[in-house]
């Protein structure tokens, strides 16, 4: 059997019991995992293969995962809201997240999208990680560190609004309640042309972006949200679940312009994208 077919010492586990509640965990010698469904042995999950069905003490049933990046994020420490996987994944596409590059984000919070930008750029890339809140900033030290990610991150105590340490970066992306303050910044340390991306949780805060956006330089803006709905999966009763994850925040998009570049006769590329 393949050594990536099974446990090993020092991976992180999921595992999910009958009721399907999700626990995560880091594998060490002589440990145990405790919950109200019985004890497990760490050594007795060792070497064993990946999607195996195990047993507490209590003979309650659980099933031996690999968590993915989404169950991570999903059950990340968090002391703030963070953005949600369904939001994330199109987020990473529209920024051109991939290894080597180097991205800017304003407002760490707990570190969800620190997290997945660390995990999208490899060990050769760099993200850069702005939050006026050390507390904060603490966290998200804590989760990258539970992935050993956290060489991947440079994190500065400083507000976006004081401006960025870094030029010529491949993307950014603002998690604030005001992001049009910090557009000036942004736009001195995006290189000309490369995305620059905001989340937002109310239509109020999107139209102030804009208005920034249009006055800043920025052209080519998008305004979306992302809704997400699940299924029964019983082929004979296949319908939508009585709930759906719908809005959790607008995300815009644009790109800056380069210095000194104009518009036809002052229309703004892009304002209108449908």
């Amino acid at each position: 059997m393949d050594a990536r077919s099974v446990t090993r010492p020092g991976d992180l586990v999921l595992l999910i019991d009958s009721k399907n509640k999700p626990f995560i965990f880091r594998l060490e010698p002589g440990h145990e995992f405790q919950t109200h469904r019985g004890v497990v042995r760490h050594d007795d999950l060792a070497g064993l293969a990946w999607g195996s069905r195990i047993a507490s003490h209590l003979g309650q049933t659980f099933y031996l995962l690999q968590p993915t990046l989404h169950d991570l994020l999903l059950h990340l420490p968090r002391q703030s809201q963070i953005v949600f996987p369904k939001e994330l994944g199109y987020i990473l596409l529209r920024l051109s997240v991939g290894p080597g590059a180097r991205v800017i984000e304003a407002g760490t919070g707990s570190g969800a999208l620190t997290l997945a930008l660390a995990w999208m750029v490899g060990s050769e890339g760099r993200v850069y990680s702005y939050d006026r809140r050390a507390d904060m900033q603490d966290i998200a030290r804590r989760n990258l560190a539970r992935l050993g990610l956290e060489a991947r991150v440079v994190f500065h105590e400083r507000p976006a609004e004081d401006g960025f340490l870094e030029s010529d970066v491949d993307a950014l992306f603002l998690d604030l309640p005001d992001p049009q303050v910090a557009l000036p910044a942004a736009r001195q340390a995006l290189c000309p042309g490369s995305p620059f991306g905001a989340i937002l949780p109310t239509a109020n805060q999107v139209a102030a972006l804009l208005s920034g956006l249009e006055a800043g330089g920025f052209a080519f803006v998008e305004v979306c949200e992302i809704l997400l709905r699940f299924y029964k999966t019983v082929p004979q009763r296949l319908r939508p679940l009585d709930r759906m994850v719908a809005h959790t925040g607008y995300l815009v998009f644009a790109r800056p312009l380069a210095e000194g570049t104009g518009t036809p006769d002052g229309e703004w590329p892009g304002g209108d994208s449908v």
